[in-house]
């Protein structure tokens, strides 16, 4: 595996097991966006290689340190950073400058270097995306639930045009070209939020605020809370897939190479010492293709439910697998007498949550023994490449 890809797995471990629940935006899901929106910056800027290297590792390592809290989580992220690039003697130079660049993600800090104005853009990617306001929730929610902060949807409005307009600037090229633009809607948007509410134009403010928020605010933290897991849950399964497709490519490639070029050539007598490491090459690139298949390989399921199963609370309406050989009348009929359950329909959701978890469970669980299997094929084959040479005859 490449330091990026360790990264990676080290990131996604950590905000795993350590990081709280109360963070629905700055997450695991938060933290490969900015991955994204760095290679995007910077492909378009056309670093070198090593300084997209740097740049990765740095926004893997971000935001890594909310799992000790909120305050001051940059100085946490970059002794987490720190220690795992030395236990891989990594070059103290490159650290430093990851430390500076982490660093650049500070609210407060001016970045001055085009690495440093690339990783504070990325970060600050979520202010130029059309769904804007919807993630500015996501934060809100967070904020609620680790410091305890209370918005109206007024106040919330207010803050975010105040940060839009004079607490951010974009830094880099790339992003005052492309994303200052869709910024400066979303300031209009917010601006135009903030008169409707003022101006009780709104629906939500029509209502006393103790009942806007025992009926509201609950119902939607919840959706919210969905809609962050379901996200997250899908975007590691796609991680998942994406790796196994990987393995099965290189693990073909080796194969091809092996049945074309090797093979062929082991009929002959001075060829002869060749044939056990051959073997032993291909009988692990075999093992690693079934296993990489096995961790993609989907589960079948009947497709069919009764009318009792939907009375009794037993159906998962939300995936297919369980209702896709029935009529449609059914089908709307079931979904209908969900909808008017909302225990019945929150049960579904959490259930679907669940049973996906265990498919990523399996994926990643499989995927750890095809990395491992692959990694100790390659170091086998390539001692029995160098023992069957020494033994060749002269």
């Amino acid at each position: 595996m490449t330091i990026i890809e360790q990264a990676e797995d080290f990131v996604y471990k950590l905000l795993k097991d350590k990081l709280s629940d109360s963070f629905l935006y700055h997450n695991f899901n938060h933290t490969l966006s900015v991955v994204n929106a760095v290679k995007t910056i910077a492909t378009a800027q056309s670093v070198t290689e090593h300084e997209m290297e740097l740049l990765l590792l740095a926004a893997w390592f971000h935001d890594t340190g909310y799992i000790n809290g909120c305050e001051k989580h940059e100085a946490g992220s970059v002794v987490i950073a720190e220690n795992f690039l030395k236990e891989r003697n990594y070059n103290p130079e490159d650290i430093a400058v990851i430390r500076t660049l982490i660093n650049a993600t500070i609210k407060s800090h001016s970045p001055t270097t085009p690495l440093e104005k690339i990783i504070r853009d990325a970060d600050y990617f979520h202010l130029a995306e059309k769904d804007y306001l919807s993630s500015a929730e996501f934060l809100k929610l967070e904020l609620k639930c680790t410091l305890h902060t209370d918005f109206t949807d007024l106040e919330w409005a207010k803050e975010n045009l105040n940060f839009l307009t004079n607490h951010h600037r974009f830094f880099s090229e790339y992003a005052l070209l492309h994303w200052q633009p869709q910024k400066e809607k979303n300031i209009q948007k917010i601006q135009k939020r903030i008169y409707q509410l003022e101006n009780n134009l709104m629906e939500p403010l029509t209502k006393p605020k103790k009942q806007k928020e025992k009926e509201e605010r609950p119902d939607r933290s919840i959706d919210t809370m969905f809609k962050i897991t379901l996200t997250n849950h899908i975007r590691l399964s796609e991680i998942a897939d994406s790796k196994a497709n990987i393995l099965l490519s290189v693990n073909a490639i080796i194969i091809s190479i092996a049945l074309s070029t090797i093979v062929p050539k082991l009929d002959s007598p001075g060829n002869v010492h060749l044939i056990v490491p051959t073997f032993v090459m291909v009988l692990f690139s075999v093992i690693s293709i079934i296993f990489a298949i096995l961790s993609t390989k989907p589960k079948v399921t009947s497709g069919q439910f009764t009318r009792k199963d939907i009375e009794d609370k037993k159906v998962n309406l939300l995936f297919f697998g369980n209702f896709f050989k029935m009529p449609y009348e059914e089908y709307q009929w079931a979904v209908n007498e969900m909808l008017k359950d909302k225990e019945y329909l929150h049960n579904s959701m959490t259930k679907d949550l669940y049973y996906l978890g265990l498919v990523l469970e399996r994926k990643y669980r499989l995927l750890r023994i095809t990395y491992n299997i692959f990694m100790v094929g390659i170091i086998v084959s390539v001692i029995a490449f160098v023992i069957a040479f020494r033994q060749a005859p002269m």
